[in-house]
């Protein structure tokens, strides 16, 4: 069974994007991106909900045909095109390139999709994190956290009727001052 991981940049407040569904806030260098790239390589596959992959899928599959685009970049690029992305959604017609549409309901449609896999799964986007938050299929949960305060916008965590407690395992701390932080779920 896989282990599946919740990663995301977040703000010091706690959201991962701003009330009109901004992520700009977020300062991406190389060093960091760098670190994502790694990431990226360690993951078997990307479970996405609808709005994170449109986004990812916009750029990525076409990101060697920007100009503009860095080497850690175009590297992110390469790693991410070839790996499968489950994409779960109810309004969309289909998935391109490496990605499948996922119509999961139930306990047992999210808890099929983790047993799919053996290695790591990195689930992106608050709303189908939720899902698999509410239901006690996260292992661990990576937050980037920049030192901006936002005040508002779209939590990385769920409102829970519970306490979550987790388990420190890994800090590091990026010359931007951004830290990286990873619990694993007790």
């Amino acid at each position: 069974m896989g282990r599946l991981i919740y990663l995301m940049n977040v703000s010091l407040d706690g959201y991962i994007e701003t009330t009109d569904h901004s992520p700009d806030w977020a300062k991406v260098d190389d060093e960091i991106h760098g670190w994502f790239n790694d990431e990226l390589r360690e993951t078997e596959a990307l479970l996405y909900g609808r709005r994170l992959y449109e986004v990812m899928a916009a750029y990525w599959p076409t990101a060697e045909s920007d100009p503009g685009a860095t080497a850690v970049m175009l590297d992110f690029a390469r790693i991410w095109n070839p790996k499968p992305k489950l994409v779960f959604s109810r309004s969309l017609e289909r998935a391109d390139g490496n990605a499948r549409l996922v119509r999961a309901e139930s306990d047992e449609d999210f808890a099929r999709v983790k047993a799919e896999f053996d290695g790591e799964l990195e689930v992106g986007g608050p709303t189908l994190a939720a899902e698999f938050i509410r239901r006690g299929l996260v292992d661990e949960y990576r937050l980037v956290v920049h030192p901006v305060i936002l005040g508002a916008g779209t939590p990385f965590f769920p409102r829970m009727g519970r306490p979550l407690a987790l388990r420190l395992t890994e800090t590091r701390t990026f010359a931007s001052g951004v830290v990286y932080l990873g619990y694993a779920a007790t």
